[in-house]
């Protein structure tokens, strides 16, 4: 009988099943919980979007698209990063040093540049905390994970980075805002991060697939590509118009690495999905910042509320809060989120994003009530 378990390659075996997952097969259990727990939007795709995308299947629009994009989506694009990066990644665009490719989603940007860009020897510093895919993503890749320790303002800072920079280091992962913590870069520390890349020869990916959702008085949000086109800009469409299903994504970044990208692209995922493409062409024109407001008012909710009772680092974007689980408890953040679970509350250990044990992610991508009575067993559990 054959077994399988020798056909399983040592690279998967490293990977860990998602602590996150864990918790969604938790909340099948429960009965209606109080779920904090969903990385996603809480409101539908926007009914312009939805038409755009029903009208392209009806018209036939369901082949395979040129592997880079399709030119309507691209081009649009284009117009936009030009227009908010002029000086950096627009002239880059406009001359050809830099190019653009349409993913299937920004998780798979990810996978496509780490496959791409890193393998056996190399070594990838990763912020701590950081999104659950990235250190799977570079093992995969065969290279080394390196994580940089951010707490507890939870800001990369070159100082930071340059404690674990070895002869072997060749990117630097960078996620503003930021999942898990929400914390978003300052324009110094963008800045400063550009130039201590550029020093070292190293490349910068810039994961902004949150880049609407930003909450500071400065309507410009910081971000690398303002001071260099040397990085290799992520960005979606499943945050900002809760399409998370739908798997769209974009790159842009020096030509000879998107080009690459894109041959690896075409022996993979071939093409983002067509009707996506369509639909996220119009998508673009669609006023999100209702949506952006209304997060901004359930982030100063957590923050009131949280502050008093909680070490909290301010989220200045995304959805998420990563409060510290107070000492007086005498708890770990996964014995913490037991006892929140037990009361009905779902929310995810720190450690699914970390190396320590000491915090917790909580989302507010949520209705009102929702959030109100999560918040409420917090400061119940604080208080014990």
């Amino acid at each position: 009988m054959l077994n399988p378990d020798r056909f399983i390659t040592d690279r998967l075996r490293a990977i860990d099943a998602s602590g996150i997952r864990r918790v969604f097969d938790l909340a099948a259990q429960l009965e209606d919980p109080i779920n904090l727990s969903i990385g996603q939007p809480d409101f539908d795709v926007p009914e312009p979007i939805k038409k755009a995308a029903a009208d392209a299947i009806d018209q036939g629009f369901n082949r395979y698209t040129q592997t880079q994009g399709i030119a309507d989506l691209r081009a649009k694009l284009t117009a936009d990063l030009s227009a908010e990066f002029p000086e950096t990644l627009g002239q880059a665009l406009t001359s050809g040093d830099a190019s653009l490719l349409i993913t299937s989603g920004v998780s798979g940007g990810l996978m496509l540049a780490m496959m791409t860009c890193v393998g056996p020897g190399d070594e990838v510093l990763i912020p701590d905390p950081y999104f659950v895919m990235y250190k799977h993503l570079v093992t995969l890749a065969g290279a080394t994970p390196v994580f940089v320790d951010t707490y507890p303002d939870f800001q990369v800072t070159p100082e930071r980075l340059a404690e674990k920079v070895t002869e072997r280091t060749k990117l630097v992962l960078f996620n503003t805002p930021s999942n898990p913590t929400g914390v978003m870069a300052t324009a110094e520390i963008c800045e400063a991060v550009t130039q201590f890349c550029a020093e070292r020869e190293l490349l910068l990916l810039s994961d902004e697939i949150y880049d609407v959702f930003q909450y500071t008085s400065d309507a410009t949000m910081p971000s690398p590509v303002r001071s260099s086109a040397d990085a290799l800009l992520m960005r979606g469409f499943s945050k900002t118009y809760g399409m998370t299903g739908w798997r769209l994504g974009y790159v842009a970044g020096p030509t000879p690495i998107v080009e690459q990208m894109t041959k690896l692209q075409q022996y993979s995922f071939v093409c983002a999905p067509s009707m996506t493409q369509l639909a996220g062409t119009l998508a673009l024109d669609v006023d999100m910042s209702e949506h952006v407001a209304a997060y901004a008012r359930k982030r100063d909710r957590v923050v009131e509320v949280l502050s008093p009772h909680f070490e909290l680092a301010v989220p200045g974007g995304a959805f998420y809060a990563f409060p510290k689980v107070p000492e007086h408890l005498g708890l770990t953040g996964t014995q913490f989120v037991e006892a929140a679970v037990a009361r009905n509350l779902l929310i995810i250990p720190g450690n699914v994003f970390s190396q320590h044990d000491t915090h917790f992610r909580l989302s507010y991508a949520c209705d009102d009530a929702t959030l109100e009575r999560g918040l409420e067993i917090l400061v119940e559990l604080a208080k014990t």
